[in-house]
């Protein structure tokens, strides 16, 4: 197996484990209750204590790309997520465990603000193909991760969860341990200027604004849908709601991968994400049974599409600085899954948690519309390849 076959599956595996982990806290958020006596905005700290470190770490790297030793980089992130999970499996109070939180979301942000740098260069020729498979493995893990919380509690303390997650980075460090990798010399450096001019093209400001939004309304569902279905099943079932929404996930990414090379990039966001607003609305109006799960999964089904697409729109506007373009849509998304859920927890304790939780459908709508405007903006549904980059 040659190099780049080795990095990619070392890139989707990461993938998986860094999914599995993210999809882990949501799941034991009544656990961290009662283990540590906390509230509901105190745990809406979760969310931001994930990612906080997480943004930082990605967009630095990202906008760094053309500098950095990658795979030395590569290997830091990956062996201090694993030491960082230790961590956590052994926090004794609460702020120390948000703190080990924070260092973990700060190892996969360094590893993260480079693995789509890499893809994008190991595979250029078929760059949004290779972009909506790297999603489908996230959602692989992200289903994975609710069930193994599941699994893990039904014979051991939540404590373990952290310690079986680790396992998945094993392998990872030891690819970025002893295979080099091929040659990045494609990527450009970002000069201030480059950067100013970036982030005034429509299509840079109509991604970031997209992935700020979806990233919101995934960070509020990651976090607070298994704990809002445990007012209404038992662990293992409202487990299972947030698995039913990421289940969806898989199919449909499976099916963008096919469509993002036939169907313009926000034609194809357009008509995915129309359907969110109203699952969204029927999932939180407090009906329970067969209908619940079905929205949650239409739900998922549209915003699953928007990370790959809006992230290989982005990128194909200007490929020469992939790594950038990388850390900032990125960067955006979790900003968003940071920001949103510890709202709905201040919001919670203000109102309840079934009102707060209609933040995600206003959010929704929101991205939809950005969503158009981004079209109407640029006036063409495909990224605008035709603009000049600056230097």
């Amino acid at each position: 197996m040659d190099r780049a076959r080795i990095w990619t599956l070392a890139i989707f595996l990461f993938v998986i484990g860094d999914a599995i982990a993210m999809q882990a806290r949501g799941p034991i958020l009544t656990s961290l209750e009662s283990a540590f006596g906390v509230s509901e905005a105190a745990l809406g700290l979760v969310a931001p204590a994930g990612t906080a470190g997480f943004v930082v770490a990605i967009i630095a790297t990202g906008l760094l790309a053309g500098r950095l030793r990658i795979r030395r980089a590569l290997l830091i992130g990956v062996v201090g997520v694993c030491a960082a999970l230790i961590l956590m499996a052994g926090a004794p109070v609460y702020a120390l465990f948000l703190l080990a939180l924070v260092a973990q979301g700060t190892a996969a942000g360094v590893f993260r603000g480079l693995d789509r740098v890499v893809l994008s260069h190991l595979h250029a020729d078929r760059r949004g193909r290779v972009f909506t498979a790297y999603a489908l493995a996230w959602a692989v893990g992200a289903v994975i991760g609710p069930q193994l919380v599941s699994a893990v509690l039904a014979v051991a303390d939540w404590r373990a969860v952290f310690l079986a997650i680790g396992l998945c980075f094993v392998p990872i460090a030891i690819v970025a341990s002893r295979v080099d990798l091929p040659a990045m010399s494609a990527e450009r450096s970002l000069s201030t200027d480059a950067l100013r001019e970036l982030l005034r093209r429509p299509a840079v400001v109509g991604a970031c604004a997209g992935m700020l939004f979806v990233g919101s309304v995934e960070g509020i569902l990651f976090t607070w849908l298994a704990y809002y279905a445990s007012g209404l099943y038992e662990t293992a079932t409202a487990n299972l709601l947030l698995s039913t929404y990421l289940l969806a996930y898989v199919p449909a990414r499976a099916g963008y991968t096919v469509l993002v090379d036939r169907v313009p990039h926000l034609a194809l966001l357009l008509v995915a994400t129309l359907p969110t607003v109203p699952a969204l609305a029927i999932a939180f109006s407090g009906i329970a049974g067969p209908p619940l799960f079905l929205a949650v999964f239409v739900a998922g089904v549209g915003l699953c599409s928007v990370f790959p697409t809006l992230s290989a729109y982005a990128v194909e506007a200007a490929p020469e600085y992939s790594g950038p373009l990388a850390a900032l849509t990125a960067g955006a998304t979790y900003a968003g899954i940071a920001i949103a859920p510890a709202v709905v927890g201040v919001l919670a304790e203000l109102y309840g948690l079934d009102r707060a939780l209609w933040l995600a459908v206003a959010i929704a709508g929101a991205l939809t519309a950005t969503i158009a405007a981004t079209w109407l903006w640029t006036g063409t549904p495909d990224a605008p390849t035709a603009e000049t980059t600056a230097d």
